[in-house]
């Protein structure tokens, strides 16, 4: 199996890991000086987000320059140092691909909006007001809305055109259905792979393509009264549209000249179209599956949702798992079965897994990502139970927030992207006591970081790793086959793992608040989410304690 399949992938925020040259933003000598610690953690690979040099208007979702990286961050040689050093410590590196949109400071939308007749007009997508009356500004082409609230359409009073967006307006999309565009983004890619680098996160892929015919969103007959704009209409023309596989077979088909190479992609879809991004083989090497962010935190709903996704699995598919990322807005989209007039609820539930599920299901929550059949990806800083931090408008970076300042508390990201917390000095030791941090730290920081968990044997920290070091020993939690069981307890998950050649292992989890009786063979506790000590169960039945998760080896 390969190093994507069989491992464990965490997440970096890259302005808010580390900082290593005191301006209040994290950076990739950071990243480098941390490799011990990240090393540490048995996971096998890196994820960071965008690194490219950016206006930062979506912080660095906005490219200006798919080939370099920006001054914030380092150099280029600052990059190839880190690439090497983590290799160097069996650590792979994926960047964060964003070929939607780009900057509107990239030269290519530079040339693009510069006149109607420029050769690159048509990367991206510029049509003229609708027909009527009032002045040109006020009628754009179509009832497109952005992610982040707001008209699809900016006006460019120097071509008399609208320009596409599906985020910010600083954001123009790219149009695929020049023939020229998707090539320049595979010497993109290749510019990468080139490097080294090891696959790439690729952003909002199923948007990739629009609508040729750029035909009005029908209505959402579900949306709730006071839904926004752009949840009162059904998304048919502006994602999954005919003819983005075909893109993504041309990305893979490029990953494939190289070895060992992926592309995750970013995909927030219901099951059944989620699953089509795995093509015949020749897609995405994993389209990201976030049920379990939207999911409701109980027992039935989660069991009877890997029953579910391991059944629609296409034969070769690899299963993958997340419980937390750096991008809440995506509570926007589709990807639980939940009805659409239940959204509100939702988004709100979309922020780091301790401040999610609570304190006490924490523990259960990494127990259950870490031991499910398929890839985990773990977002930095849940290893040690980071929570949300309370961000007041006033001092909100997001835009998805500043632009829609009446529900900049459900839409707003910053609260998951608070910097690291390492030990109790001044600024967490994220930066130098002098800088200020680009967001406000935890109030709990001083207890609540790396150094003061290292010390206590009990820390999430070290159950943490305890667990990842388990599941890297063991076949049967990294490769092994799962069957989901039924005991007969609403709040309890049981499932099994089992490897050919290897021992099995029973991992059950308490969702609950009471102890409950478990009727089970007998087996060793290798693990539990209480850091209780190993222990020999030789008879049924045994017991399970509230909030609790035990990983057992079966004789």
């Amino acid at each position: 199996m390969l190093w994507w399949q069989t491992g464990i992938i965490y997440q970096i925020y890259p302005r808010s890991f580390q900082d290593s040259n005191a301006d209040g933003v994290g950076d990739l000598n950071g990243i480098r000086r941390r490799l011990d610690y990240l090393q540490g953690l048995n996971i096998d690979a890196l994820w960071i987000s965008p690194i490219f040099p950016s206006p930062m208007h979506d912080f660095g979702y906005d490219v200006a320059d798919y080939c370099d990286v920006h001054p914030l961050f380092g150099t280029l040689a600052d990059f190839d140092r880190l690439l090497a050093e983590a290799h160097g410590r069996g650590l792979r590196v994926m960047l964060d691909l964003v070929p939607n949109h780009t900057s509107d400071e990239h030269p290519w939308f530079v040339e693009s909006r510069s006149s109607r007749d420029n050769p690159k007009r048509d990367y991206y997508i510029w049509r003229d007001p609708a027909p009527g009356d009032g002045p040109p500004e006020t009628r754009r082409p179509n009832n497109w809305q952005t992610h982040f609230g707001g008209d699809a359409w900016t006006y460019d009073a120097h071509t008399g055109q609208f320009y596409m967006h599906q985020f910010h307006r600083s954001q123009p999309e790219l149009n695929y259905r020049h023939p020229d565009v998707l090539p320049a983004m595979l010497d993109n890619m290749r510019f990468w792979l080139d490097r080294g680098v090891d696959g790439f996160r690729v952003d909002v892929i199923w948007l990739m393509l629009k609508d040729e015919q750029l035909r009005d969103e029908p209505p959402n007959p579900d949306a709730a009264p006071d839904a926004r704009p752009f949840d009162r209409i059904q998304h048919l023309y502006t994602g999954d549209v005919a003819g983005v596989h075909d893109l993504i077979r041309q990305m893979r088909a490029v990953l494939d000249e190289y070895d060992e190479r992926m592309m995750v992609g970013e995909i927030y879809l219901p099951l059944e179209r989620l699953m089509t991004y795995y093509g015949d083989g020749d897609e995405c090497h994993m389209p990201f599956n976030f049920q379990l962010i939207g999911l409701p935190w109980n027992a039935r709903a989660i069991g009877d949702y890997v029953r579910a996704y391991e059944g629609a699995l296409p034969p070769g598919g690899w299963p993958n798992w997340v419980l937390g990322n750096h991008q809440p807005h995506h509570k926007n989209h589709p990807i639980s079965p939940a009805p659409a007039h239940q959204a509100q609820k939702i988004k709100q539930n979309q922020h780091r897994i301790a401040s999610r599920v609570g304190p006490a299901q924490a523990r259960v929550a990494q127990m259950l990502l870490l031991t499910l059949r398929g890839t985990p990806t773990c977002y930095y800083g849940d290893e040690i139970g980071m929570e949300d931090v309370p961000i007041p408008f006033e001092e909100c970076m997001d835009p998805a927030a500043l632009q829609q300042p009446e529900q900049y508390e459900v839409w707003g990201r910053d609260p998951e992207r608070t910097p690291m917390q390492w030990d109790a000095s001044a600024n967490a030791g994220f930066s130098a006591p002098q800088a200020t941090p680009w967001l406000p730290l935890a109030a709990d920081y001083a207890a609540r970081n790396v150094a003061a968990q290292e010390a206590d044997p009990m820390s999430m920290l070290n159950f943490f790793r305890a667990l990842t070091a388990l599941r890297r020993a063991e076949p049967a939690l990294n490769r092994g086959a799962i069957e989901v069981l039924d005991l007969g307890i609403e709040d309890v998950l049981a499932y099994r793992r089992t490897a050919e050649g290897s021992d099995g292992f029973l991992v059950v989890l308490n969702f609950g608040e009471e102890m409950h009786e478990l009727a089970l063979p007998a087996a060793e506790v290798v693990m539990s989410t209480e850091a209780m000590p190993s222990r020999l169960l030789e008879r049924a039945p045994m017991s399970i304690n509230a909030n609790e998760g035990l990983v057992l080896r079966l004789s």
